[in-house]
């Protein structure tokens, strides 16, 4: 045996006989899988053992960082969430994706050039030119998928949440978010909050407790120090304005905020904190109501809401009455058939975001508190929808819709421990408060001690005794 022989014996897949078209088929298939599989191994084996150790080394470094992000997420969850929340994090995993893929994309073609495709039987030329390209083909999308998902992330979390607030610790066990909703629409002067409740989220176990206000709520006090004490002393009420267009209820309080007073110089940091006068107003007045600390806010532009619903699928709600879609009758007494749009059947159904949205917002034909309990129902509807498979699978469309939906100011810091809470609170019931008439509350003079009780009673329910009783 020469020695030549012997060397294509010992190492056939860098040193081929290329005169054997069995041989070189075998290895070309052999060379192209391996490139798909541990990018870099190709070269190490038949090539240039340079670009073959980057290759490997970068893949090393790819894996890696995935067996990391894996086990982070199953040990450190609050660690994982936080990382993916900052948005540098975000841009250097961009970053590094797109340098594979580019790296990934040189290894294939030169792992087609050491295949010899000359060389190869006729019948398998094209099948492994054929799988290299496919395989690559995979490798991108995958990658552009992952790459696409992260920057929709890091534009979202750009705009939604702001970077300067400061972050808080829990508040008797709690974390209090504000949730308001309202048409941002062209023409107003200002906006008045269709939609106001206090989402509750234990700091320990993720419980959800959803307390609802009703927009039209007179006769309530703003905390202890709010600079709309020196205004309101006890409650506020009885300080409507005709020619300023604000009257009493709680809803008011961003048109007086931002029309009739100057908000600006009663709450100087509200801009720079990524809020307004007119919520800290609101904040306030929700605090010195429910007797809790609420640090944070966020606000959905029921305009944009559907998109939401849209993004995540729809949502499933049982719908125990017939509403009427439609802005409502032009004259007194006109006939709900006159002006009705639509209607929304009774029975369990699987709305789309314009029929949810007419869910929440009908009240011509039912009441404010009727209308309450929808939007309640809806959150809740739409929490449940947030799971692991819908917000992968739907990721990209999430993340636009809230964009133009959401503003907040909760800090991006705080996004893992919140995000958290929320895998935490999939296996809590979430329980709900409506300060209506149903639950003993007046609209026009609440007793304040009464909702404080109310509020503390359901963050704080008595532990059940060993028998089961109480």
């Amino acid at each position: 045996m020469t020695a030549s022989a012997a060397l294509v014996q010992e190492r056939p897949l860098r040193n081929p006989d290329s005169t054997s078209s069995q041989m070189m088929t075998r290895r070309g298939w052999w060379l192209v899988i391996a490139n798909f599989l541990f990018p870099g191994s190709a070269q190490v084996l038949a090539g240039n053992r340079r670009l073959g150790r980057i290759g490997v080394v970068a893949t090393l470094i790819m894996w890696l960082l995935a067996v990391g992000a894996v086990l982070t997420l199953m040990l450190w969850r609050v660690v994982f969430f936080t990382i993916v929340a900052n948005p540098i994090a975000l841009f250097a995993v961009e970053v590094l994706l797109v340098a594979y893929v580019v790296l990934w994309v040189i290894l294939t073609i030169d792992t087609l050039r050491l295949v010899r495709l000359v060389n190869v039987r006729p019948g398998a030329r094209f099948g492994i030119a054929l799988l290299s390209v496919a395989l690559l083909v995979v490798a991108g999308t995958t990658a552009g998928a992952a790459v696409s998902k992260t920057d929709a992330a890091r534009s979202a979390l750009g705009s939604i949440f702001g970077a300067s607030a400061a972050s808080v610790p829990p508040s008797d066990g709690y974390y209090n978010i504000l949730l308001l909703g309202a048409d941002s629409g062209k023409g107003r002067d200002s906006m008045r909050f269709d939609s106001i409740s206090v989402v509750s989220i234990n700091a320990d176990t993720g419980r959800v407790v959803i307390t609802g206000i009703p927009r039209d709520l007179e006769g309530f006090p703003f905390s202890k120090n709010s600079p709309m004490r020196r205004f309101y002393p006890d409650l506020h009420e009885g300080h409507g304005s005709p020619t300023c267009g604000w009257t009493s209820a709680i809803n008011q309080l961003n048109t007086e905020l931002d029309v009739c007073r100057d908000g600006a110089k009663i709450y100087p940091k509200a801009k720079e904190e990524g809020s307004t006068p007119g919520v800290e107003a609101t904040k306030d007045a929700a605090e010195g109501l429910l007797g809790i600390d609420i640090p944070y806010y966020a606000f959905i532009d029921m305009a944009g809401f559907a998109s939401l619903v849209d993004a995540l699928g729809g949502v499933e709600i049982t719908v125990t009455e017939r509403l009427p879609e439609g802005g409502g009758p032009k004259y007194e007494g006109e006939p709900v058939e006159k002006w009705a749009t639509g209607w929304i059947e009774k029975g369990t159904q699987h709305m789309d975001g314009e029929t949810a949205q007419w869910y929440a917002r009908s009240r011509k034909t039912t009441s404010d508190w009727d209308r309450m309990k929808r939007q309640r129902q809806l959150q809740q509807a739409i929490l449940k929808q947030f799971t692991p498979t819908t917000v992968l699978s739907r990721f990209e469309e999430i993340a636009k819709a809230g964009e133009h939906l959401v503003r907040t100011d909760i800090p991006r810091s705080m996004l893992g421990y919140f995000a958290d809470l929320g895998i935490k609170s999939k296996s809590e019931k979430v329980t709900t408060i409506e300060l209506t008439p149903a639950n003993d509350v007046d609209q026009f003079t609440p007793d304040i001690a009464y909702v404080h009780g109310l509020v503390h009673k359901a963050l704080h329910p008595p532990s059940p005794s060993p028998s089961g009783k109480g």
